[in-house]
């Protein structure tokens, strides 16, 4: 069971990153994943004595859950006209997917066994380093490394240079090191 709003609190970034993840933004959508995130946890409060799971890789599948339902809503509110199923089913496939994907990232940038979490922590210690990073820094890497986007799509996207959008990695990424390196 969830005790209270600062327990929900902690997996703000972690349902941030999802959600920017989701929310790609070459589709020209004008949706702030900072009002999806901030609605799924209202709900979740809402419905905290609905959740039954004890560990916190079940609480962090619960949210992602409420957090696809808000994402499909927003959506079908910002343009989508047509209620389209097989996207709100996709959808609810991508969220899970973006979240194995940032659990296999983290595997592999992994040097030592001591440095070895559970793989829902060192999800949120991620969205929380990534949240720190300068906005253009962590769009950047959002882009690359979950929407798989190439250097040339990134740097159409912000407007800038492809060498412009390297630094923006490159830099982001060290960061983004630094700061995991001193949570542990």
């Amino acid at each position: 069971m969830l005790d209270n709003n600062t327990d929900l609190n902690r997996y703000r970034q972690y349902l941030l990153l999802l959600a920017r993840i989701e929310i790609d933004p070459r589709q020209g959508l004008h949706l702030d994943p900072s009002d999806v995130v901030q609605q799924t946890l209202l709900d979740a409060y809402r419905k905290r004595g609905q959740f039954r799971g004890t560990t916190g890789a079940e609480k962090a599948a619960w949210l992602r859950q409420i957090l696809s339902h808000h994402l499909i809503d927003a959506l079908r509110a910002v343009g989508r006209k047509k209620r389209d199923v097989s996207r709100e089913r996709s959808l609810e496939l991508e969220i899970e997917e973006s979240s194995q994907r940032i659990g296999k990232w983290l595997t592999t940038e992994q040097s030592s066994p001591s440095q070895k979490l559970d793989q829902h922590e060192q999800a949120l210690r991620l969205a929380d380093a990534l949240a720190q990073l300068p906005p253009a820094q962590r769009d950047a890497l959002v882009l690359q490394n979950w929407n798989n986007s190439s250097l040339a799509e990134i740097a159409e996207h912000m407007g800038r240079t492809p060498a412009s959008v390297a630094g923006l990695l490159k830099r982001g990424l060290k960061r983004l090191r630094e700061l995991l390196a001193e949570r542990e």
